[in-house]
């Protein structure tokens, strides 16, 4: 999934980043609003983690903008107003959830997940297709009761595919949901990772139609 993160203190921003990115998200960090806005009008983003102190501007002002211009991303707020009018305030603004700082990392991954979960359609973080388990909440998958290990870039595309388990998503789908700006994909990349997960998951569990793209062929 592709997040945009707008969050200007440095070793937070880094740290969110970092924990994001190692849970198989592309992270773009922008530290101002009007970079935001900018990012948010060229890329189509999965989730939106946003901080209400920025150089520019109220991240409460931006996103009631974002919301009455019709955008619909999913956003968690990320800051230091720990009042209940706050979050209130952050909710009725159009957030999907509240973090306040400071907050464990792994609370803010599974906040993710459970967003991103609730955007696709699908609240249940298990999911299963045939005798293969999906645990998209912890992180672990198996096959008749025994773990297959994946990889971030793994977990990225499967992520991919479950949110569309009836449709076709394209190469430049993933790739734009895998890597953020500025990042060198090789030409080969997605379809090497996607052979490594036919070999964990099985041959026909993603299917390619070639010169259009992937879906699950076992949804």
């Amino acid at each position: 999934m592709r997040v945009l993160l707008i969050e200007d203190e440095p070793r937070l921003g880094q740290a969110v980043q970092e924990h994001v990115t190692d849970g198989g998200h592309a992270v773009d960090r922008v530290l101002r609003l009007d970079d935001a806005d900018a990012a948010l009008r060229a890329v189509d983003y999965g989730l939106i983690l946003l901080d209400l102190h920025l150089p520019d501007g109220s991240g409460l002002d931006f996103l009631r903008a974002l919301r009455r211009r019709g955008d619909t991303s999913p956003v968690i707020i990320l800051t230091a107003r720990d009042q209940i009018r706050d979050r209130i305030d952050g909710l009725n603004a159009g957030a999907d959830d509240y973090l306040v700082k400071p907050f464990d990392l792994d609370e803010l991954r599974a906040r993710v997940a459970a967003v991103a979960r609730r955007y696709a359609g699908n609240p249940s973080p298990i999911q299963r297709f045939g005798e293969i388990e999906i645990d998209q909440a912890s992180r672990q998958l198996s096959r008749d009761g025994k773990r297959i290990e994946l990889t971030g870039r793994e977990w990225a595309i499967l992520d991919q595919l479950l949110r569309r388990p009836n449709s076709l998503v394209s190469k430049e789908q993933i790739e734009e949901a895998l890597y953020p700006f500025g990042a060198e994909i090789e030409s080969n990349t997605i379809e090497v990772h996607v052979s490594r997960l036919r070999k964990k998951l099985g041959r026909d569990f993603v299917v390619t139609v070639r010169g259009v793209g992937y879906r699950l062929g076992q949804a």
